[in-house]
């Protein structure tokens, strides 16, 4: 079975648009980034996004007393039309008291190289690297 997802963008003004996603959550864009987040930039939170989830869910799985996840996401694009993204680089700082940095570690490898669609999506054309910190709570 194939799951699909559908998503409407509708022309506000200038070079701002409003997304709205098949489940009604909505979300500004705007080709100048004077008023929202230029859709490139929702591609790096959307990276960032999807990895902190699996993050976040494989380190609770884990019993570890997370209070905290930062994720900080850093792109370099072409210098060139379409200025497509050429690297991303994912930093977590995970907050929390007594975490085990093997179990950090590990989320962080499964959601890079197993579950986070989006940057397995992006992986084919862009060179995507991960580190993380560990910060006491």
């Amino acid at each position: 079975m194939t799951a699909t997802m559908e998503a409407t963008v509708t022309w506000r003004d200038g070079l701002v648009f409003d997304g709205q996603s098949g489940t009604g959550h909505n979300v500004t864009m705007d080709g100048n980034k004077e008023v929202a987040a230029s859709p490139m930039e929702l591609v790096l939170m959307a990276a960032g996004g999807c990895s902190s989830v699996d993050v976040v869910s494989i380190l609770q799985k884990a019993r570890q007393q997370v209070v905290g996840v930062q994720c900080q996401v850093k792109g370099e694009r072409a210098d060139a039309v379409p200025a497509v993204f050429t690297k991303i680089h994912l930093h977590f700082v995970v907050r929390g008291t007594d975490i085990a940095e093997q179990h950090v570690e590990r989320a962080v490898a499964l959601s890079a190289d197993k579950y986070c669609s989006v940057a397995k999506m992006l992986e084919a054309s862009v060179a995507i690297t991960h580190s993380y910190t560990i910060e006491n709570a």
